[in-house]
């Protein structure tokens, strides 16, 4: 059974699509069965991807709506993972779902039939909480935190375990904090060391080992529609990816039980 990690973060700018779809190329590397879908009005990770988001008949739209199973709106990306692609008529989804009955459901009844089919269903956020996020939130097992090693991310990180503690108390009991990704970071910067060690002392094992650092190669791949793997596999920020997913792949190897002789 595939397990479902939402890529959130009400803060923008912490490279929260670069995270979901080079994650998703890097799990696809390692012969994980990945799909990415792009619940962001934005399209980002769908072009990141390599896929035209205006050339899109059937995207997230339709599988949130129930107009189209999901399995059809699916396109294949050349680093081997399927996307649900998005594009600015997701908008209209917004009002929709407003007065849609079990509005918050949508997305975990679209991915139910295909959930088997995968390893890892990554979903890239909007980055603010609406009834989009509310979805994917819902959907998920768990949140996979994009966070920018600044002092002001400290604040929106604590504005979200508060908003993942309300959905799993009234609505998701499945819902956990996956990890905390340090991304951007320049271990040059007095500042960004300080606020990382922080995230180390207050979340403990939950922040991931992994750092993503800045580099010039991840920043310059979505204007190519790849992710950094296909772009530059050697760049620091490929490598990284790869870390970070096989981070991810470890925590959830069934650890073995004692049982008495």
């Amino acid at each position: 059974m595939g397990r479902i990690i939402a890529v959130a973060n009400q803060k923008g700018g912490v490279g929260k699509t670069t995270t979901a779809v080079n994650t998703a190329a890097a799990l696809a590397a390692m012969k994980q069965r990945v799909l990415l879908v792009d619940i962001d009005p934005q399209g980002n990770a769908t072009t990141g991807s390599g896929i035209d988001k205006h050339a899109s008949e059937n995207t997230t739209l339709e599988a949130l709506m129930g107009e189209v199973p999901l399995a059809d709106c699916l396109a294949r990306s050349e680093a081997g993972y399927d996307v649900l692609p998005s594009n600015g008529d997701l908008t209209a989804a917004e009002v929709q779902l407003l007065d849609a009955p079990m509005r918050e459901k949508h997305l975990e009844q679209a991915l139910a039939p295909v959930k088997d089919s995968y390893d890892y269903i990554l979903i890239d956020c909007p980055p603010s909480l609406n009834m989009l996020t509310l979805n994917a939130l819902v959907a998920a097992d768990g949140v996979l935190v994009p966070l920018q090693t600044e002092y002001y991310a400290l604040e929106g990180l604590s504005a979200l375990r508060s908003t993942v503690q309300q959905i799993k108390e009234h609505r998701n009991p499945r819902l956990e904090i996956e990890g905390i990704l340090r991304t951007m970071h320049d271990p040059r910067n007095n500042l960004d060391n300080q606020v990382s060690a922080q995230l180390i002392q207050h979340f403990g094992d939950k922040v991931f080992r992994t750092i993503i650092p800045r580099n010039v190669r991840v920043a310059e791949a979505p204007s190519h529609g790849l992710p950094v793997m296909l772009y530059d596999r050697a760049s620091r920020g490929a490598i990284s990816y790869m870390a970070l997913a096989s981070e991810m792949t470890r925590r959830h190897i069934p650890q073995p039980t004692n049982t008495p002789a």
